[in-house]
């Protein structure tokens, strides 16, 4: 695997587009960007995205007022078990502009920050076969996934054979976050931002999440 910084000059020595050359700019300090999309099923080649919400952190601020949300008409039609994961109708989606169309503001947006998601890679990786046709490159930025983290807060020290859940709803349980209703690609997006500024704090001050489900208290631990 090659080297993060010589994929960084790979990618601006492929950009096609100029104007695009911000994404390769120094991130702003302790600034990041939670992404989220909704799409019409988890296959890359075949489904597409129909919404995208990102929302701006500043140190240990959620700067929900710094926030980009679309809805994208998609190219396949959507079908009706789309429909009641994202409660997003057909009307909806046939009033909206297509993702060429929004794309641009996105990568504005997003600009050189770091991103971070819950399974982040399944939304670049979405995202990023509209944005190659579109300026020559996939997105350069550094990637954070949540789910990683809280792994490693969690199961990190755990013994082997140990069962491992790392699905949205256990995250929220063990942080206290609410539910804010998932599949809406902003509070998806908002309560990443929560997870993200929890779990870099337990990090930051070298404490674990307790393993005991039915008590979902932080222990800390030497060292």
């Amino acid at each position: 695997m090659l080297p993060r910084a010589i994929k960084r000059l790979l990618h601006q020595a492929t950009l096609s587009d100029q104007s695009y050359r911000f994404m390769f700019d120094r991130a702003p300090d302790d600034e990041f960007v939670v992404i989220d999309c909704e799409t019409t099923g988890l296959n890359v080649r075949t489904d597409d995205v129909v919404a995208i919400a990102a929302i701006k952190i500043r140190g240990n601020r959620i700067l929900t007022s710094a926030r980009f949300e679309a809805i994208v008409h998609p190219d396949s039609e959507l079908e009706a078990e789309a429909i009641k994961i994202h409660r997003l109708r057909r009307s909806d989606v046939e009033a909206s502009p297509i993702v060429w169309k929004v794309l641009p503001g996105f990568l504005h947006f997003i600009g050189p920050r770091p991103l971070i998601g819950y399974y982040v890679d399944f939304d670049i990786a979405m995202l990023d076969k509209y944005i190659l046709p579109l300026v020559g490159i996939e997105l350069p930025n550094e990637r954070i996934e949540v789910s990683r983290l809280y792994y490693e807060r969690k199961y990190g020290n755990a013994p082997p054979n140990t069962p491992v859940d790392l699905s949205f709803a256990a995250i929220l349980h063990d942080l206290r976050i609410p539910s804010l209703g998932q599949h809406d690609a902003f509070n998806d997006a908002l309560m990443t931002a929560m997870m993200f500024l929890q779990l870099r704090d337990l990090t930051r001050r070298g404490v674990r999440i307790a393993r005991q489900r039915a008590s979902p208290v932080f222990n800390q631990f030497g060292g």
